[in-house]
């Protein structure tokens, strides 16, 4: 089955992310509160992580704060204003070259267990909406990963069975759940093998209407995997150790 879209997650994938925990003992040293005392009341602000799927605004949320832990406006401002800067780290910009370079051959989007603000907040950071076709976030279609639900709605969006999607996260278990719906997942650890890994299954599953009739032999592109025809008769490939041959006469 070709694929026919490639589909990625956020935190952790296109935006690199620090550790929660250098971010939640940065915060507490600012509240001026032991680890554990602020550990304890952060874990009463969410307790049902309702965020998650849009149960909770980002404005009950920062409310939440200020009652659990008892702090006035400001505080609250510089709270969220932190927590944002968290939660959208810094761009991966070889990850973000590559998915930019995928279009218009497959489609592309993102799935993202988010809250509510995300959107805002990445959008003014990053422009997503402008480097996919489309957005999931959970927050605002209620489901979160590794619901399988979530993956049937991303396929049908995309129009595409689930073995006609690539989909790259950093949550393991969330890969696995959406290999058993039948999704091409992939582990992210490291740019560079994700996308080796991303181009690989590409070119496992080539979409025979990118094939030019009658052509025999094809290469993948090393830059972002196209399928590029070769000449009948071509005296060989002058790329041969950046190309990667996918199939021969």
């Amino acid at each position: 089955m070709a694929v026919k879209a490639v589909v990625f997650d956020v935190g952790g994938v296109l935006e690199r992310v620090e550790d929660v925990d250098v971010w939640l003992s940065r915060e507490a040293a600012r509240l001026k509160l032991e680890r554990q005392a602020f550990d304890e009341r952060m874990a009463m602000i969410d307790p049902r992580e309702l965020m998650g799927t849009g149960a909770m605004s980002e404005e009950a949320y920062r409310r939440r704060f200020m009652d659990v832990f008892g702090r006035g406006e400001s505080d609250a401002d510089v709270f969220m204003a932190d927590m944002w800067d968290w939660y959208c780290g810094e761009l991966d910009s070889e990850l973000v070259d590559f998915v930019r370079g995928l279009r218009p051959a497959y489609q592309t989007a993102i799935l993202s267990n988010s809250a509510d603000g995300a959107r805002r907040e990445e959008q003014a950071r990053y422009g997503f909406e402008q480097l996919v076709d489309m957005i999931i976030y959970s927050h605002e279609v209620g489901l979160k990963k590794p619901d399988p639900r979530i993956y049937a709605l991303t396929c049908d969006r995309l129009r595409v069975q689930p073995g006609e999607m690539v989909f790259l996260d950093d949550k393991e278990h969330i890969v696995e759940s959406a290999r058993q719906f039948g999704i091409h997942a992939i582990h992210h650890r490291r740019t560079p093998d994700s996308i080796a890994a991303i181009r690989a299954v590409l070119a496992e599953h080539i979409r025979s209407d990118f094939l030019p009739e009658g052509s025999e032999r094809q290469v993948v592109g090393a830059q972002w995997g196209w399928v590029l025809p070769v000449p009948e008769g071509s005296a060989g490939l002058t790329q041969a150790s950046e190309d990667e041959v996918v199939g021969a006469a």
